[in-house]
């Protein structure tokens, strides 16, 4: 009776370490195999993703896959994620936008067309969609987190064309919305003052309209802000005013 083959999951370690990605083809190759189970029975015991371009023909291994921040990873133009497929990676992204996306902005992120994988998302109503500025958006399937992602978006839509070409991301802009519409009347205006401050001239002006507010209410924040005339849960903070011009001191 002829012994029955031993496949090392070890051996498809050793080449994805030498060249982090493969197709199938090589895989049952480098193991010595035209049986595609017995790869598969491998990577799992490995631990694997398949790539969510390339119509998934490549793989890696979960220890040596690096992701970002939007749980994205690509090796050699390669993009896998840790969500699994496109649609799946496209429905995790739309969920946890602040404002939702465009399809164009998807595509931009996930480096692929996203369109067809949105629109089943939608119809399978595992998403949802809003015309804004005549274009779909995508938002979450949760009413709740897509009236947030909608009123954070339309705000975007308006803030004026100088504000738009500035190098933030829409991504930044929704998460500075939200965190100002979080604050309370006087942090609204102290966080409004500051953020002029960092823009220098003309800076009263664009934080005011990119925030909604009169530039009067801006110019108090970054005054309070500079003359330290702040006052914390109603008292007024010891030593509060400008710095008092110490004698002595000047030539």
């Amino acid at each position: 009776m002829t012994p029955k083959t031993q496949y090392s999951a070890e051996a498809l370690r050793e080449l994805f370490y030498s060249q982090r990605i493969a197709t199938l083809e090589q895989l049952k190759e480098h193991l010595g195999t035209e049986v595609d189970v017995t790869v598969f029975r491998k990577l799992k015991q490995l631990g694997y993703y398949s790539s969510y371009s390339h119509n998934g023909r490549y793989y890696t291994l979960e220890e040596i896959a690096r992701f970002d921040e939007f749980g994205l990873w690509s090796y050699n133009s390669v993009w896998f994620s840790c969500y699994g497929t496109l649609q799946k990676t496209a429905q995790a992204l739309v969920e946890m936008s602040n404002s939702g996306y465009f399809v164009s902005e998807l595509n931009e992120i996930l480096h692929v067309e996203t369109k067809h994988s949105l629109r089943r998302l939608y119809e399978n109503g595992s998403i949802d969609r809003e015309k804004v500025e005549g274009k779909w958006l995508y938002c979450s399937g949760d009413p709740h987190k897509q009236k947030q992602q909608l009123t954070l978006r339309q705000k975007m839509e308006e803030l004026p064309k100088d504000l738009s070409e500035e190098v933030l991301t829409d991504e930044v802009k929704a998460a500075i919305l939200l965190f100002y519409s979080l604050l309370d009347e006087k942090m609204r205006r102290l966080y409004a003052g500051l953020e002029a401050l960092k823009y220098g001239h003309g800076g009263t002006r664009r934080i005011a309209s990119f925030l909604g507010l009169d530039e009067k209410t801006v110019a108090r924040g970054r005054s309070e802000l500079l003359e330290q005339d702040v006052e914390l849960e109603g008292i007024r903070r010891p030593g509060a005013g400008r710095w008092p011009v110490k004698k002595g001191l000047q030539k």
